[in-house]
C-alpha cells in the first residue's frame, strides 16, 4: 500500500536543509518519491493513504554508542520498576542482577523501543552478546544513517517544533507514535 508522509517539510540529510512544503511517499519497505506535496498528492492521492504529521521528516537520529546502550545497560521492566527504577542499570548493579540470556534479550528489546522512541533509526555496535543482535536484527534498526531518497530504504522520523519524536518509521513500518 502506498502512504503519503504530510509534513511541515523535508530533510533529506540530517544536516540537510529543510524543503518546506515537502511529503515522502512509500511503498512497502521502499521510499517511493519525495517532493512537493500537492504534486505528489496529484500523482499517488488516488492510490494512497495520507498520514499528516506536525514536524519535520528526516533521516532519523544516529545512535554511535549501541553497544553501550544495549550491552553494558539493563533496561528494566515497568514491572520491576518498584524494585529497580525506571533507568537502565551498569556497573555494579548491573553484574549484581545476574543476567542470564532471556534477560538480555528483554532488557534489549525495552533499550530498542526506547531508541525508537526518540527517533532513532540506526545505531553503531559491534552487538557481541546473542541476545543483543538478535534484538537489534529483529527491529530494523540500521548501522548507519542513510539519505532520503527514491528506492532508499523508508527509515526516518519525525520531529516536532520542541524536538520530540512524533513518529519513527523503519522498513515503511510505523514503529514509534509519539503524543
Amino acid at each position: 500500500m502506498l502512504t503519503i508522509h504530510r509534513v511541515h517539510a523535508v530533510r533529506r540529510a540530517a544536516d540537510g536543509v529543510p524543503a518546506p512544503g515537502h511529503a515522502v511517499v512509500v511503498s512497502g519497505d521502499r521510499i517511493e518519491a519525495i517532493g512537493p506535496y500537492e504534486e505528489l498528492y496529484e500523482r499517488y492521492g488516488e492510490r494512497a493513504r495520507v498520514r499528516e504529521w506536525d514536524g519535520v521528516l528526516t533521516p532519523g537520529r544516529h545512535e554511535p554508542d549501541g553497544t553501550a546502550y544495549l550491552e553494558a545497560a539493563y533496561h528494566p521492566d515497568p514491572r520491576e520498576a518498584g524494585d529497580l527504577g525506571t533507568a537502565p542499570l551498569t556497573g555494579d548493579a548491573l553484574t549484581a542482577l545476574g543476567m542470564t540470556g532471556t534477560r538480555w534479550g528483554a532488557s534489549a528489546r525495552r533499550g530498542v523501543q526506547r531508541l525508537l522512541a526518540t527517533g532513532t533509526t540506526s545505531l553503531t555496535g559491534p552487538f557481541t552478546h546473542p541476545a543483543v543482535r538478535t534484538a537489534v536484527a529483529r527491529s530494523g534498526l540500521r548501522e548507519r544513517p542513510l539519505p532520503l531518497s527514491s528506492g532508499a530504504h523508508a527509515d526516518f522520523a519525525v520531529f516536532g517544533e520542541d524536538g520530540a519524536c512524533l513518529v519513527t518509521v523503519l522498513g515503511g513500518r510505523l514503529v514509534h507514535r509519539g503524543r
